[in-house]
């Protein structure tokens, strides 16, 4: 071979090898940061709770569009106040940048004792406009939790008054009502922004 034929079948070579690289680069899927997706998306129990208005709330409502779910209580401390502004935050900032199915924040009260509707929507609004809260019967707020793995347990202080131990995960559930993804704690703005657009398929 001709030192000219030489030289152009390496430039050849070296130009594949580097379209290769280019082309695997691109077709790469995006994987999430931080969120955990679920193998096998789980269908939800059948229950009935109620919404912030007093309207009914069951698997159904979940239907046609995306949800983080998060499940706490109104007199939380730190937790739950700091959990629903960094989801507010994001979705605030997904909204901002045009996401196509920008989620629907979704607070479940472990507190249904204390926490009426009328007192969950005044807290939610705090955080946004358009999302929902949900409260009702224990034994169904039970069948509900006992189904997506989240735990909770009233706790007695020694004034008489309590507190709510609880998960702190954030639950994805997809426009079909399935759950799909969980975010673990500590959770930061970043890994939604990040995570979302790959799990929802709008990026």
């Amino acid at each position: 071979m001709s030192l000219k034929n030489l030289i152009i079948a390496i430039l050849l070579g070296t130009a594949l090898a580097a379209g290769i690289f280019v082309a695997s680069k691109v077709s790469a899927p995006a994987k999430p940061q931080a969120a955990f997706i679920v193998p096998l998306p789980g269908e939800l129990p059948e229950f009935s709770l109620l919404d912030q208005t007093g309207g009914p709330v069951n698997a159904g409502t979940f239907r046609g569009q995306w949800d983080l779910v998060f499940f706490g209580f109104t007199n939380c401390p730190d937790v739950c106040p700091t959990t629903l502004q960094i989801l507010a935050n994001a979705q605030r900032e997904l909204i901002e940048t045009g996401s196509r199915t920008p989620p629907r924040i979704v607070l479940v009260s472990v507190d249904p004792e204390r926490d009426t509707p009328e007192l969950l929507g005044e807290y939610l609004d705090y955080f946004g406009e358009g999302n929902l809260a949900v409260t009702g019967d224990l034994e169904e707020l039970t069948r509900l939790t006992s189904a997506l793995g989240i735990y909770f347990e009233k706790v007695a202080g020694e004034d008489g008054s309590y507190a709510v131990d609880h998960s702190a995960a954030v639950l994805v559930l997809d426009p079909d009502a399935k759950f799909s993804a969980l975010f673990s704690a500590p959770h930061v703005v970043e890994n939604y922004l990040h995570d979302l657009p790959i799990i929802t398929g709008s990026r």
